[in-house]
């Protein structure tokens, strides 16, 4: 279940829930993490909460669509700890680079192994969850969907595992920039503003080029080269719809239940190969 993310982080997110949570309202969960059924969703210091819909049941006796409050919260770490972390981090120019880029490099848990602490979840220690539903495990399926719901936010902005962890973006991002590396980058990172360029047209202006010689109808027409006989085959993406993977899975303009870019990876695929046999 860890690829309904799309990053690395995200689905070592999905992948610590998946370690002590019941398969059954794992997969219950997944429905529950999209726009049609979370009424409310907010992130603020480190704390995740959400009003999710639930089901009528008739058989249980519930006749009005119930809504549950759900809380899902990382352990936090600790200022003095922070302080260590990011002396790890600020020694190493690729990890400072990519962070002040907005990204997330590969060998960050590095810095945070070398304390004892670590910035993604591993086990149920690192979360506190609570739903207001009946369901009497913790996480239950409103949580797993929370969850979910989190996964796909982190993958537009990876800095909410560090918020969750109780350091902001731009905390984390000024206290790189004190050492002397991080001032020494984001110094080099500032020069590269480039001022517009002024364009006299909107458009490209075509240009007269003089020929040699006169050609002939037959060549005005046909060309000087013969095309070729057989069309080639144009070489497959290494990864199918890469433009639409940078929405994410649940974008502000998509309210169904299934991911975006599963759904549109198989519209792609469709179109691909619709008339491949005419060929």
């Amino acid at each position: 279940m860890a690829k309904h993310s799309r990053t690395w982080w995200g689905q070592k997110f999905i992948s610590a829930l998946e370690s002590f949570t019941d398969s059954g309202r794992l997969q219950r969960g997944r429905a529950y993490s999209g726009d049609s059924r979370i009424l409310y969703f907010d992130i603020t210091k480190g704390l995740a909460t959400a009003t999710i819909r639930g089901n009528v049941n008739p058989y249980f006796g519930v006749y009005k669509e119930p809504h549950y409050d759900t809380e899902v919260k990382m352990t936090a770490i600790a200022a003095k700890d922070w302080t260590k972390i990011i002396a790890n981090m600020s020694s190493k120019a690729s990890v400072v680079a990519r962070l002040l880029l907005n990204e997330v490099p590969e060998n960050i848990e590095d810095s945070f192994t070398a304390v004892g602490k670590h910035l993604l979840p591993y086990s149920s220690k690192d979360f506190h969850t609570e739903c207001t539903c009946p369901d009497y495990s913790n996480p239950c399926k409103h949580i797993a969907g929370l969850c979910y719901r989190l996964s796909g936010e982190m993958d537009q902005d990876p800095f909410l595992l560090f918020e969750m962890r109780g350091i902001s973006k731009e905390d984390l991002q000024a206290e790189l920039i004190k050492s002397p590396l991080g001032k020494a980058l984001a110094s080099e990172l500032g020069d590269r503003t480039l001022e517009p360029e002024v364009a006299t047209s909107y458009f490209t202006k075509p240009q007269t080029v003089a020929i040699k010689e006169t050609p002939s109808l037959k060549q005005f027409w046909q060309g000087q080269k013969r095309l070729p006989q057989a069309i080639p085959f144009a070489t497959p993406a290494s990864v199918s719809a890469i433009a639409i993977k940078k929405q994410g899975d649940n974008p502000p303009f998509w309210h169904k239940d299934s991911s975006f870019i599963e759904t549109m990876e198989i519209l792609y695929d469709r179109v691909k190969n619709k008339n491949s046999s005419l060929l």
